[in-house]
């Protein structure tokens, strides 16, 4: 495995990890505050087949804590550089919960032309919605709750994150290890850059990219079992070509690696 950092822009620098070699890519993007460090179930598993790449975004992980560009025009935009700066094309993108988010709005910028095929994991192209029926992040009071009061500080952050795991991202119960691993993850996301991230996913809509992509290239969604009667629709009316899979919590590929990689494989065989 290579390491090493990108300029995004001046001062501005964005961890990569580079693993495997041969083979179509694979880029893979964390989701909110996390790393490139939850992905590690599957660099071992595809760097055999694959080249893997995996990003830290920026104010993520080991990559620049920066005051500006905490939002996912931004991070879209700093994709394409990763993917530019490294020549980088006809690549697997797959992303993680708001990372989904950026791989829309890199669409939404540069189109899809570089992308082979796009896998998106346990996210609404729309966070929010005033329709009942829609696949959405929660309810807006809900939401409100946690970016006035659960991302204010670190330790509401910590709460937060705690909660979400336990109840939201995975199905068993963890040890206190890796609990701690995952809450010390999004922890390196100082409160108020999460903040700035949290809202700015929030008030996404990608509807069209979400379309645009189903139109032009293979797209595989995996959605959490606990939203899946009210995802599936939703996509099946939204993005009729896209593949669905239904799997875990909304970390599956962590907590179910096998069987996650299992559905990737097969998808990207395909």
């Amino acid at each position: 495995m290579e390491e090493f950092f990108v300029e995004v822009e001046e001062n501005v620098k964005l961890y990569v990890s580079d693993t495997g070699g041969k083979g179509d890519v694979l880029v893979f993007i964390p989701g909110f505050t996390f790393t490139s460090e939850v992905f590690h179930h599957q660099v071992n598993y595809f760097s055999t087949n694959y080249r893997v790449i995996v990003i830290d975004p920026r104010s993520h992980g080991k990559s620049t804590k920066t005051a500006h560009g905490n939002d996912y025009v931004t991070h879209g935009t700093d994709l394409h550089k990763v993917l530019k700066k490294l020549s980088l094309t006809n690549v697997h993108l797959v992303g993680w919960s708001f990372g989904c988010l950026t791989i829309w709005e890199y669409v939404k910028q540069f189109g899809s032309d570089n992308i082979k095929s796009s896998i998106l994991i346990d996210m609404p192209p729309k966070s929010l919605s005033v329709n009942e029926n829609d696949w959405v992040e929660g309810k807006l009071d809900d939401m409100a709750n946690v970016y006035h009061t659960s991302l204010r500080d670190i330790n509401g952050q910590k709460d937060f994150i705690t909660s979400y795991t336990q109840n939201v991202m995975i199905q068993r119960e963890l040890s206190g290890s890796e609990l701690n691993w995952i809450i010390d993850q999004s922890l390196i996301t100082p409160s108020h850059i999460a903040a700035s991230l949290f809202a700015s996913g929030l008030f996404s809509d990608y509807r069209i990219e979400a379309k645009q992509l189903d139109s032009e290239i293979p797209t595989l969604f995996v959605i959490a079992e606990h939203w899946s009667d009210v995802a599936k629709p939703y996509l099946n009316q939204l993005v009729p070509k896209a593949e669905i899979e239904v799997l875990g919590g909304h970390m599956m590929f962590w907590e179910y690696p096998e069987k996650f990689n299992a559905l990737l494989k097969d998808f990207l065989r395909n």
